[in-house]
């Protein structure tokens, strides 16, 4: 069984907007995981709520657009799928960002439950407004 904190979570909205892929995932995943707190404890769910917002505008450095592969298999022979991050970012620019942020998570119970507090929207409008103070 998974410990958690009943405190509070935060929301924060980060702005993916001509930002670098990476350094989404690392702020995000921090924000997540609860690092950014003094009480911080790896075992515990202390995170914070995150929405990140004009996921379709994210930037890509060097020849990732093209060289980076996503990759997923059915199962069966043959069945794996590949796709490069230019053409996933056309169709699915939320899931290039969730991949690199749950990558970064820890690989235990809890990574399921951090992933959950993670809201992620192609264009700027999202229904979290009025829970995001500031």
């Amino acid at each position: 069984m998974t410990k958690t904190n009943n405190t509070e979570h935060n929301w924060h909205l980060i702005d993916a907007k001509d930002t670098v892929l990476g350094k989404i995932a690392v702020e995000a995943a921090v924000l997540l995981m609860g690092k950014n707190k003094v009480e911080y404890r790896s075992h515990l769910d202390i995170g914070e709520m995150v929405v990140v917002i004009n996921a379709k505008h994210v930037k890509l450095t060097g020849n990732k657009l093209e060289n980076k592969m996503y990759r997923s298999h059915s199962g069966y022979p043959g069945g794996l799928k590949e796709t490069t991050a230019g053409k996933l970012l056309e169709v699915d620019p939320e899931r290039i960002i969730w991949e690199a942020i749950y990558g970064m998570l820890p690989k235990n119970k809890l990574r399921e439950i951090f992933i959950k507090r993670l809201k992620i929207y192609a264009g700027s409008e999202h229904p979290h407004t009025a829970n995001i103070k500031g």
